[in-house]
């Protein structure tokens, strides 16, 4: 997805990470581009809405049950399988290549 205008981080790049950014699983510099976008991507910020009032929905409705680490890294993983594979296929920058190195190793 593009909303057609430059910016410094890709829409698609944005929304494959919508997650990480909804569950302050970014470092700081990562979740700063995102926020930068977000504030002035019209379509990303739509979207960035409806997954987070779906993050707010699965909380309330499943929000007294823990469900163990290994099925929560499974399962974001698939959600970024998911998405990366309805997103265009664009070339990921050096940066965020960088960024998910880092996130990777625990950084």
């Amino acid at each position: 997805m593009s909303c057609g205008k430059p910016h410094e981080t890709d829409c698609s790049e944005v929304l494959r990470e919508v997650w990480l950014f909804l569950d302050h699983e970014c470092n700081e510099q990562r979740r700063k581009l995102l926020q930068e976008h977000l504030d002035e991507c019209g379509p990303c910020l739509e979207q960035y809405g409806i997954e987070e009032h779906l993050k707010i929905l699965l909380a309330r409705k499943c929000g007294g049950d823990h469900a163990p680490d290994a099925f929560k890294e499974r399962l974001r993983q698939c959600i970024r399988d998911a998405v990366a594979e309805q997103a265009p296929s664009v070339p990921a920058s050096a940066e965020a290549r960088e960024a998910g190195a880092r996130e990777a190793g625990g950084e």
